[in-house]
């Protein structure tokens, strides 16, 4: 209690804390401006506890670029109570962690429409038949833009009547009857094509703030109203050719820029759907029905109606369900879908299958454990949404600059407008207003928007199709600076159980005999090391004798009666107790020991006739994983519990150099800690409940799917499937969604850089050249559009695939 109220009070601002262990609350005073809630929530983790919070899923409307990003995350700050707000604007997503009794779920959403967003409701996206179908904005973007591109092309015909004739569609009689079309023709276009944007710009303008929206209705207004002055000009020429000026008609300036970003914001929010493909696939695995026992009948239910205990029966091509565990039948059921694994997976009595999974062979029953938003697919679902709704460290810096951005392009469209017209060549008001709408309409703070989320959404979603769940878009975006593996050696670079790796017989007995008197003696037994002999004994399909005169010795062994001989099994030190001649077994022991294995001596009657050694082996692809991920230029170390003599055994098959032995569990985290105290990056891969303090103090914590739940909470990337070929996948699907998304970002700046200055006229001096608006509409749609497209090309993402060795 005093630790917390020390923290506290060291807060700046703060003038009284009284914490009370009772009601476990602690009301705190302070300086009105001076600290915030982050602030004390800050200090109160700092010190050793958590304050207990709340996280809201917001969808929200409206939002067109970076800037807009910023508002509503500053919006959503500064309501009481809110600790921390990330918005997504490649998903249209907010999360906001807030303290429940500070606020509330609908202050938090008043709070965006007060910002000048729309709140939009959950069911904005619906599941049907497995597929994410977006609402009508689309269709809404697609209708308008038709009617635009169709007005905007008569526009265009009409402006450029002396070089398209085409009197039918155009009346050009007279400059007056041409002028009056234009202007009906461009009318629609302005204000019900390009409404969105008059929306959107008046809505922020109501909070005094600025976004893309404002950009496009000044600028493309600029251009209309200059244009509407020219049709009045024409009937009423006098008036303006007194003030020595005679404004032109740019109607198809204003009706074609309006046209082309439309068009750029339905691609957008096409690549953008594109980019949440993954989510569409997941659920699109998913089994409509299931066939159930009901009343001893086998009938086929939706799986909504599926229950927790029900009794599932799947044949050969059917899709598993949902998630639970055999309980009459065999067979092999592909789950590469969801593990990534291209091998099928032989499934009988007691073994976990996994809905959404596909049933290869045999039939087989099973006892529903999870079903809806429980099962496996599900969950993978939802962790996969929040990850692609999640910010990125790197993005937060472009949402900065975007918010600056707008304001910093109005004045520098204003300066150009005041340069040119005041020292601009004639018409210099004509020249003038083009150049100031050039600049309003090629600033593309969008690209800023949609460089990063675009690519963590591809990104994680290609890792969930590769059996990868990656937590949120800070561990993608971190795994690519790990330059440090450290491997569990314990069920994640081994199989995490015992298994017979060696048979050696003599003096008259052959392998197999010593396999079936161990394995005889065994029978019954429930200890790992004998249940792995009397599982490689089945396997072999060798029939087993009937123990008898059973006895077990603590520490050292067992003995039994088999098939009349007396028979002893257990270590050098039951050996010498009983005075069992080793003969030459001795030596063979000890090879096996140095080879990280465990020797055990087979003894009948008075005399040692053969060893099994049992070990922890390899799993198949450990020894080229570790050969990739050194490739890859990572260092890669072994971290175990167990001496270092068997520690260093394993490490050399599996091609690592470096091992950290004699390691406790407690321990582990410890050792990870003095590896970043090296400087380095690390990243923990294990799958035990000891691993999680170590997975929670490394860089990055990569959790074996296999492994317990503990260890999957504390980690930051899970791979499903527990195979090493995830671990290298994880790190070079990060590298590569990192290179795209600094690719974006090179691009979105470089591109408001170089052609805001170009807009602004900076290279007429030098080359005599202007920039038309209309050019500039098509460069800003074309920004945000290859940014987009960029992200995309990571769905053509593959995994580096490691053979097995052989």
């Amino acid at each position: 209690m005093r630790r917390v109220e020390t923290a506290l009070e060291r807060v700046k601002g703060v003038k009284n804390v009284n914490v009370s262990l009772v009601s476990q609350k602690a009301t705190i005073e302070v300086e009105r401006g001076k600290a915030t809630i982050t602030d004390l929530v800050k200090a109160v983790e700092a010190s050793g506890y958590e304050v207990p919070a709340e996280e809201l899923t917001i969808p929200i409307g409206g939002m067109t670029c970076a800037s807009c990003v910023r508002r509503v995350e500053i919006a959503l700050l500064k309501v009481d109570g809110a600790i921390s707000a990330s918005v997504n604007l490649a998903t249209e997503k907010g999360v906001v962690k807030y303290i429940p009794g500070l606020t509330s779920s609908q202050q938090l959403k008043q709070a965006v429409r007060d910002a000048g967003y729309e709140v939009r409701d959950s069911g904005e996206t619906a599941v049907v038949d497995g597929v994410v179908k977006p609402r009508s904005e689309i269709d809404e973007i697609r209708s308008r833009l038709i009617v635009a591109a169709m007005l905007s092309a008569l526009v265009m015909i009409g402006s450029m009547h002396k070089f398209i004739p085409a009197p039918i569609l155009i009346p050009t009689q007279t400059t007056q009857i041409r002028f009056v079309v234009l202007l009906a023709l461009a009318t629609p276009v302005q204000f019900w094509a390009g409404w969105r944007f008059y929306r959107g710009a008046y809505l922020t303008a109501k909070h005094g703030t600025t976004d893309m929206n404002t950009l496009v209705a000044v600028g493309t207004s600029a251009a209309y109203l200059y244009s509407v002055i020219g049709v009045i000009a024409t009937f009423f020429p006098g008036v303006f050719e007194a003030q020595g000026i005679m404004p032109g008609v740019y109607y198809d300036t204003s009706a074609v820029i309006i046209t082309l970003i439309l068009f750029g914001r339905y691609l957008e929010a096409k690549a953008k759907g594109r980019a949440s493909d993954a989510i569409k696939k997941l659920l699109g695995l998913q089994a409509k029905t299931g066939r159930v026992i009901r009343d001893g009948q086998e009938v086929d239910v939706p799986i909504e109606s599926i229950l927790v205990g029900d009794i599932v029966v799947v044949r050969p091509g059917e899709k598993v369900p949902v998630d639970g565990i055999v309980v009459e039948g065999y067979s092999s059921v592909d789950e590469s879908m969801i593990t990534g694994e291209s091998i099928p997976v032989e499934k009988r009595d007691g073994d976990k299958v996994i809905g959404a999974t596909i049933n290869k062979t045999g039939t087989f029953k099973f006892r529903a454990t999870k079903v809806g938003s429980e099962t496996a697919l599900a969950q993978i679902v939802k962790l996969v949404d929040e990850a692609q709704g999640s910010k990125a460290p790197i993005q937060r810096l472009a949402d900065v600059v975007a918010s600056y951005f707008v304001p910093m392009v109005i004045a520098i469209a204003v300066l150009t407008f005041v340069v040119w017209f005041f020292f601009g060549p004639e018409p210099a008001f004509t020249v003038a207003i083009l150049n100031f709408v050039a600049v309003l309409i090629i600033a593309c703070p969008c690209s800023l928007g949609l460089a990063t989320p675009t690519a963590i959404m591809v990104g994680t979603g290609q890792g969930a199709q590769n059996g990868i769940l990656i937590k949120d878009a800070q561990a993608l975006e971190n795994a690519h600076k790990v330059d440090t593996i450290v491997l569990d050696k314990t069920g994640t670079l081994t199989l995490g159980k015992p298994v017979v790796t060696d048979i050696i017989g003599g003096n008259g007995f052959s392998e197999e005999e010593i396999l079936k008197l161990a394995a005889s003696a065994e029978r019954d037994s429930e200890h790992p090391l004998g249940e792995a002999i009397v599982t490689r004994a089945k396997e072999l399909e060798i029939s087993l004798a009937e123990p008898h005169d059973f006895e077990s010795f603590t520490g050292l062994g067992i003995g039994a009666n088999i098939d009349g001989w007396t028979v002893l099994m257990g270590n050098l030190r039951l050996m010498q107790e009983r005075t069992i001649a080793l003969d030459r077994m001795a030596e063979r022991a000890i090879s096996l020991s140095e080879e990280g294995k465990t020797p055990m001596y087979i003894a009948v009657g008075s005399g040692v006739k053969g060893i099994i050694a049992v070990a922890d082996v390899l799993k198949p692809n450990s020894k080229r994983a570790v050969e990739r991920l050194r490739g890859m230029g990572l260092e890669v170390i072994m971290i175990t519990g167990d001496n270092e003599k068997t520690a260093a055994a394993i490490a050399g098959q599996a091609g690592i150099d470096r091992v950290l032995a004699e390691v406790l569990p407690a321990d582990k985290s410890r050792e990870i800690r003095r590896l970043q105290e090296e400087g380095k990056v690390v990243a923990m891969v294990g799958d035990g409940i000891n691993d999680a303090p170590a997975l929670a103090q490394s860089d990055i914590g990569i959790a074996i799917g296999t492994g317990t739940d503990v260890a999957i909470e504390a980690s930051d990337i899970t791979l499903i499937s527990g195979n090493l070929q995830g671990l290298v996948t994880s790190i070079a699907l990060s590298r590569k969604t990192l290179r795209t998304i600094y690719q974006n970002l090179f691009w979105a700046f470089i591109y408001n850089i170089v052609l805001i200055p170009v807009a602004a006229g900076a290279l007429y001096p030098l080359l005599g050249i202007r920039l038309d608006p209309i050019y500039a509409a098509g460069a800003m749609a074309l920004s945000s559009v290859s940014v987009v497209s960029n992200s995309l090309r990571l769905r053509r993402f593959k995994a580096p695939q490691i053979k097995v060795a052989g």
